[in-house]
C-alpha cells in the first residue's frame, strides 16, 4: 500500500481546471485557464519564427500611447579656415524628430471552433491553427514591411531636411533586366545576366553610400526565391559549349576549341576560390537561407507585390501599393531606413457562442510602420511596360516610380515635426 500522502489528487496537476465539471471557458473562476496561455505562446512562437522583415529594420515596442518620435540632426557649419578676430556664429545646426504612427486598426487573426477539449489535449490539433495564425500574422508584417521599404525607395527627400540632403544624395532605382515582359515574367525567368547585375548593384550601393558618408553597416538585399537561386547557381555551366577557334594563333593550326562563358568555379557553392556559400549537395531551401556576398546579407522573400494590393489589402491603405506595372526583383536597404512599432506585442481573446455551440479565438496584433533614411534604400527593377513609350532609362527615376507604386500615404510621417 502506499504511504499515505503518496496518492496524487486533481490538485496536484498543474493544469488543472478550478472545476473539474465546468466546460473550459466555464465559470468566473476557470475561464480560459488551459486553452489560451497553451495556444498563445505557441502562436507567438510561430511567429517569431516566420517573420523575416521586423528583424531586419529599427523597431520600437510601446507600452501605450500612439506614435514614437525619433530624432534626427542636421549637420555641424564648418569654416574651413579661423582667422584670427573671426567670431564663429555657432552654425545652424537643427534636432528635430521624425515622427511614426502606429496604425489606425489591428490585424487580426480568427477562426471558430466546437470542440476545444480536443485542442487543449490533442497536440496535434492545436499546433496547426496555432501555426495557420501566426504564419498569416508574420506574412501580413513582412508584406507590410516591404511595402514600406518599396516606398522608401521611391520617395522624394524632405523639402526641409536638416541634413541638407538632395535627390543627388538618394540612390536612384537600378535597372537589372531590360527584358520587356509581363508582370512578374522578367522575376520568375530570372537569368544569370540579371542577378550578375544585382551583384553589381550591391558593389555600386556600397560605394555610394560611402562617397555619400552614411553609414554601411547591416547592409541586406532581399530578392524573390528565384532570384535568389539564380544568384547562388551563378558560375554552373546551363548552356552549350561554345566553339572557337585558335587560327592565327602562335604555336597553334587552327585548333577548335570548345569552352564556355561561364566561371570556372561557381560563385555561392563554397568552393575555395571564393569561400561563400554552400556545396551544390547541400539545400538552401528554406526562407530563412541567406547568402553574403562584399558584406552584404543576401535574403529571399515571397513577399514581394507583383499585383495592385488596392484590392487585396494587407493593412491600412498606406501599405497598399499599386505594383502590378514594374517588376520588382528586391530591394537593398540597412536597418535604419524605416521604423516598426508595436503595440504591446500579442493580443489573444476567446469566446465561448452557447448559441452557436462554439469557441471564438482571436490573436490580433497592433503594427505601425514609418520611414526614417530613404537614402539607406534601393530598388532593384526591370523594364515593363509601365506607361507608353517608358524605356529603362525613364523608369529608373525615383519620381516615375513613387507615381506608378502610389506612395502619397507616406508623405504624412516622413517629415520633420517642430
Amino acid at each position: 500500500m502506499p504511504i499515505s500522502g503518496d496518492n496524487i489528487g486533481a490538485s496536484d496537476f498543474a493544469l488543472q481546471r478550478t472545476s473539474i465539471s465546468a466546460a473550459t471557458a466555464g465559470g468566473a473562476a476557470g475561464a480560459n485557464k488551459l486553452w489560451l496561455p497553451l495556444w498563445s505562446g505557441e502562436v507567438i512562437n510561430t511567429y517569431d519564427q516566420y517573420n523575416v522583415f521586423e528583424n531586419l529594420i529599427t523597431t520600437k515596442s510601446l507600452t501605450g500611447g500612439y506614435s514614437y518620435e525619433f530624432p534626427v540632426t542636421g549637420t555641424v557649419t564648418l569654416n574651413p579656415s579661423w582667422n584670427a578676430g573671426i567670431e564663429l556664429g555657432g552654425g545652424a545646426s537643427t534636432s528635430t524628430t521624425f515622427k511614426v504612427n502606429l496604425d489606425a486598426r489591428p490585424m487580426a487573426a480568427h477562426f471558430e471552433t466546437d470542440n476545444i477539449d480536443m485542442l487543449i489535449s490533442q497536440w496535434d490539433y492545436r499546433s496547426e491553427l496555432a501555426r495557420q495564425t501566426g504564419v498569416q500574422l508574420a506574412n501580413t508584417r513582412d508584406r507590410q514591411i516591404v511595402s514600406t521599404l518599396i516606398a522608401a525607395s521611391v520617395v522624394a527627400p524632405l523639402a526641409s531636411d536638416p541634413r541638407n540632403l538632395t535627390v543627388a544624395n538618394f540612390p536612384a532605382p537600378v535597372v537589372v533586366d531590360t527584358t520587356t515582359s509581363a508582370i512578374g515574367v522578367a522575376v520568375s525567368g530570372c537569368t544569370e545576366t540579371a542577378a550578375l547585375n544585382i551583384l553589381q548593384a550591391i558593389e555600386n550601393y556600397l560605394v555610394f553610400m560611402q562617397e555619400n558618408d552614411f553609414p554601411v553597416q547591416n547592409v541586406y538585399c532581399a530578392v524573390t526565391p528565384k532570384v535568389f537561386q539564380v544568384i547562388r547557381a551563378l558560375g554552373i555551366p546551363r548552356s552549350a559549349f561554345t566553339a572557337v577557334t585558335n587560327a592565327g594563333v602562335v604555336g597553334t593550326s587552327g585548333v577548335v576549341a570548345a569552352t564556355n562563358n561561364f566561371a570556372n568555379n561557381p560563385l555561392f557553392t563554397g568552393s575555395d576560390e571564393y569561400g561563400a556559400g554552400a556545396p551544390i549537395s547541400v539545400g538552401m531551401n528554406m526562407l530563412s537561407d541567406t547568402l553574403d556576398y562584399m558584406g552584404v546579407k543576401i535574403i529571399k522573400t515571397n513577399h514581394i507585390p507583383r499585383v495592385d494590393l488596392t484590392g487585396a489589402s494587407i493593412g491600412m491603405a498606406k501599405y497598399n501599393l499599386v505594383c502590378n506595372s514594374v517588376n520588382i526583383f528586391g530591394m537593398i536597404f540597412q536597418p535604419e531606413a524605416i521604423a516598426g512599432l508595436s503595440l504591446q506585442g500579442m493580443k489573444v481573446d476567446t469566446v465561448q457562442d452557447v448559441r452557436r455551440n462554439t469557441q471564438f479565438t482571436v490573436a490580433s496584433m497592433l503594427k505601425g510602420t514609418g520611414i526614417l533614411r530613404p537614402e539607406l534604400c534601393q530598388l532593384l527593377v526591370g523594364t515593363t511596360n509601365v506607361a507608353a513609350g517608358d524605356t529603362s532609362a525613364e523608369i529608373d527615376t525615383r519620381s516615375e516610380l513613387a507615381a506608378i507604386f502610389g506612395t502619397s500615404g507616406f508623405a504624412a510621417e516622413y517629415a520633420v515635426t517642430a
